[in-house]
């Protein structure tokens, strides 16, 4: 995973975008690490967020990575771009049981339309963080679109 810093620019861009999603500020979501193609996202462990089992549901595990993944890409892509899901796969491997969850997404491709992502996703237990979740998608490009829904 690349760890090579952004521009004041893109970096502005990126979490400019995540803080309008009202769905990341729901879940308490936040970036933690951006780089060039790499983006970690952490969620803290709360009750409104669990499934009937106690376990952090598997929609809230699948949108951090999503999003990672997401943020991971729109770092590379042009200024003028906007970034889209179009498609992703995640394995479940263990409950994601923990205080807190980390979402660590990287761009395995970048392409002019479309970048290959990939997302490991964790949970931290007792000071010990286990792998819960792998994530590999596919992130559109969107050139001269604008991801303020409010305009």
């Amino acid at each position: 995973m690349s760890r090579k810093p952004l521009s004041a620019a893109i970096d502005r861009k990126v979490r400019d975008s995540f803080n309008r999603q009202s769905f990341m500020q729901t879940l308490g979501a936040s970036i933690v690490e951006l780089g060039e193609g790499w983006c970690a996202l952490v969620l803290d462990r709360r009750e409104d967020l669990l499934q009937q089992h106690g376990y952090l549901h598997a929609g809230v595990v699948s949108t951090l990575a999503d999003n990672a993944c997401g943020y991971a890409a729109l770092s590379t892509m042009p200024e003028d771009a906007t970034v889209l899901t179009t498609e992703f796969k995640i394995n479940l491997m263990a409950p994601a049981a923990g205080e807190r969850i980390r979402a660590e997404g990287a761009v395995i491709k970048s392409g002019r339309t479309l970048s290959v992502v990939t997302a490991e996703v964790s949970a931290l237990n007792d000071g010990a963080w286990k792998t819960i979740a792998v994530f590999q998608g596919s992130m559109m490009c969107l050139r001269h679109t604008a991801d303020d829904h409010t305009r």
